[in-house]
């Protein structure tokens, strides 16, 4: 194998941006942020939450309600 090519691997901190949980995962870059991770993604921890992002649950909140008007 060529040494030149292959990228550099690091020992990578991951940081996920909902629960704060930090911890260490391979990867050619040396600092991770997720939004979600496994100790706060509904699918793993049997809880519903809704993170919102500029308001988008409201609008599509505010929709349904005039489509079951309608």
């Amino acid at each position: 194998m060529k040494p030149t090519i292959h990228p550099k691997y690091y020992e990578a901190k991951v940081h996920c941006g909902s629960c704060g949980t930090e911890w260490t995962a391979g990867s050619t870059r040396e600092i991770l942020r997720v939004d979600v991770c496994s100790n706060c993604h509904p699918f793993f921890t049997g809880k519903q939450t809704i993170i919102d992002t500029a308001g988008q649950v409201e609008r599509f909140q505010k929709r349904l309600e005039r489509q079951a008007r309608s």
